[in-house]
């Protein structure tokens, strides 16, 4: 949108390291902003999207490219950096990340600083009685981080093991989309029942039962026609 929209999309509002469906929704808040502001009819699943299924993504994925083609006659802007763009804004976001924490270093320091000329004899006389406590809390801290770290570890293994699992399993049924999309056979019942289950929403369980009672339908007609002609 970018890209074909110069100027239109607040890119320095766009986080481009969004992990969270949180940072993820604020995004797409973004997106739908522009979509107004264009007067483009189209109104963005974000509480689908965001969930990270393939089929989704790809469905959306597939009519923004052919919108965006449609206006600018599907031909590239060879001088538009997609790369470029997203790095200029993350040095921007990050400058003004820097700048923000270097003031309130500076403004907790000129306060500690200026409460510690204050304070110094009574700090110093209280910290020997706490210094045991404080060295007892720093080995059990020592001893939640070792074991909060191996959790993170853990749970790092079992997201990779599970976005391989995902991908694999999109990878077969993306197979399956294109053998059904093949035009000698993409009318066939089969394919039709098959596209039918693919492309059911998440909310419709009854999509095995749509595909069965429409194989069903079918051949029951053809069945009939070959009696007919019998």
């Amino acid at each position: 949108m970018d890209m074909t929209y110069p100027g239109v999309v607040p890119m320095h509002k766009v986080n481009f390291d969004a992990k969270t469906e949180y940072d993820m929704i604020q995004n797409y808040k973004i997106l739908q902003d522009v979509f107004n502001k264009l007067k483009i009819d189209k109104h963005i699943e974000v509480s689908r999207l965001v969930k990270g299924r393939p089929l989704d993504n790809l469905e959306f994925l597939q009519w923004l490219k052919r919108y965006c083609d449609s206006v600018n006659g599907g031909i590239m802007n060879e001088n538009y950096n997609p790369v470029e763009r997203r790095v200029k804004v993350g040095k921007d976001r990050n400058l003004k990340c820097s700048t923000k924490s270097s003031k309130s270093l500076q403004t907790n320091s000129m306060n500690n600083s200026g409460s510690g000329d204050k304070l110094g004899p009574n700090i110093t006389s209280v910290a020997k009685p706490f210094r045991s406590i404080e060295a007892e809390v720093g080995a059990n801290s020592s001893v939640e981080i070792q074991a909060l770290s191996k959790e993170i570890t853990d749970l790092k293994f079992a997201v990779d093991h599970l976005e391989k699992e995902r991908d694999f399993y999109f990878a077969k049924l993306r197979d399956i989309e294109i053998l059904c999309q093949i035009p000698e056979v993409e009318n066939d019942y089969m394919s039709v029942a098959i596209k039918t289950i693919l492309y059911a929403d998440d909310a419709n369980e009854s999509a095995l039962d749509e595909a069965q009672d429409y194989l069903n339908q079918t051949m029951n007609g053809v069945g009939a026609e070959a009696e007919i002609e019998a």
